[in-house]
């Protein structure tokens, strides 16, 4: 193996997105298509939620597991590199979420977190009519 093809392999945080991540995309779609009408990305809101259903004074919060420590996810494995600084990145996200949640509760928001994990097949159906069943229970009509 040359070092040309380890480069094109290697881990690069830069690609990583922020938003509009496959697993946000899809549920967004899903609940477009089941006439859900939100927001993305509200700033005014704590953690810029990543969906803001106002109707139904409802935040969800699509996590990848790895970023926001899954607890008993087989996609959430502590890297062998660089213990320290991911330790604290990952704590510091982990903090940062609790955080953000309370305070969107104490504001009378509902708070749904969808986890990467549970959108892969065959979860992601169940999860998805979950989810908007969850929605609709929340309704301040």
């Amino acid at each position: 193996m040359d070092n040309h093809s380890k480069e094109t392999r290697s881990y690069n945080m830069s690609q990583i997105k922020p938003i509009n991540t496959k697993p946000e995309v899809l549920v967004r779609k899903y609940l477009f298509s089941a006439g859900f009408r939100y927001r993305k990305y509200v700033k005014s809101l704590p953690g810029h939620p990543d969906i803001v259903l106002p109707k139904y004074k409802t935040v969800v919060f699509v996590n990848g597991c790895f970023w926001h420590m899954h607890e008993g996810c087989r996609k959430f494995v502590w890297p062998k590199s660089n213990q320290e600084y991911w330790q604290k990145k990952l704590y510091g996200n982990k903090k940062r979420d609790i955080e953000n949640i309370k305070v969107l509760e104490q504001l009378g928001w509902k708070v749904i977190i969808v986890w990467e994990c549970e959108l892969r097949k065959p979860l992601a159906e169940i999860t998805l009519k979950n989810l908007c069943n969850e929605i609709k229970n929340n309704c301040v009509l």
